[in-house]
C-alpha cells in the first residue's frame, strides 16, 4: 500500500531533508508541502493524504490549531508531529487536538519510517521520551494532578502575561484565570506565580519560548 505523505514545516531545509529521506521507502509517496499552518489545512482538504507530518511551530496558524482544524474536517487523515519541542504543554495539546503521533525531530529515520506507517494504519506512535514523558504524567502525583489548561495559564504566565491577556488568549475571563492560579497553587504547595512557574519549569513541564 502506498502512503500518500504531507510535509508541513516552515523550514525549507527541513522539508528537503525530509524528502530527501522518504523518498528512499518505496512505499511513501510525497503529495504536497506546506509551510505554514494555514497552508496545512489548505493542503489537506485538496490531497487528502494519508498521513501529515506535522511540524508545531509555524507562522500564520500553529501546528496545533492546524491539526485541530485537520481532524475535525476528516478525522481518518492522520497527523504525526514532528518537532524539536518535547514539553508536557506541547504534548498534551498536540494529542488533545487529534495528532495521531508524537515524534523529535533528531529521531533516526528507522523510527520515522516506522511511525509514518503505524500512523497510516491508525495506531498511536510516540517518541519513547515523549511515551515516557506520559507514563510519568500518568504516575507522579504533581504532574498528574495538573490539568492540560492549568499547564496553559502556566505557560502564558511565564512568558510574562497578565491575568487579562491570559483570560484574553485563552478565550476565558480573569476570574477563571484566578481560579486557575489558586488551584494551581494548591496543587504545587507554592504560594505565588513565580514560585509556581519555577516549579513547572524545572519540571519541563512548560517551556519559554
Amino acid at each position: 500500500m502506498t502512503i500518500r505523505l504531507l510535509i508541513a514545516d516552515d523550514h525549507p531545509v527541513v522539508r528537503s531533508g525530509l524528502k530527501a529521506i522518504l523518498a528512499s521507502q518505496p512505499d511513501f509517496e510525497l503529495f504536497a508541502e506546506a509551510d505554514d499552518g494555514f497552508a496545512a489545512v489548505e493542503s489537506s482538504v485538496k490531497f487528502q493524504p494519508d498521513v501529515i507530518l506535522m511540524d508545531l511551530q509555524m507562522p500564520v496558524l500553529d501546528g496545533v490549531t492546524a491539526i485541530a482544524q485537520i481532524h475535525a474536517s476528516n478525522p481518518s487523515i492522520r497527523i504525526l508531529v514532528l518537532t524539536t519541542y518535547d514539553t508536557d504543554v506541547d504534548i498534551l495539546r498536540a494529542l488533545d487536538a487529534g495528532a495521531t503521533g508524537y515524534l523529535l525531530k533528531d529521531a533516526p529515520p528507522e523510527e520515522l519510517f516506522r511511525s509514518i506507517r503505524s500512523a497510516a494504519r491508525g495506531e498511536v506512535t510516540l517518541a519513547p521520551s515523549v511515551a515516557a514523558k506520559l507514563t510519568r504524567r500518568l504516575t507522579h502525583p504533581l504532574e498528574k494532578s495538573l490539568s492540560g489548561r492549568e499547564i496553559e495559564v502556566l505557560s502564558l504566565a511565564a512568558r510574562g502575561d497578565s491575568n487579562k491577556e491570559i483570560a484574553a488568549k485563552l478565550h476565558i475571563t480573569e476570574a477563571t484565570v484566578k481560579s486557575h492560579f489558586v488551584h494551581i497553587f494548591n496543587k504545587l504547595n507554592v504560594t505565588d506565580r513565580t514560585a509556581a512557574v519555577t516549579m513547572a519549569l524545572e519540571k519541563k513541564m512548560i517551556r519559554l519560548e
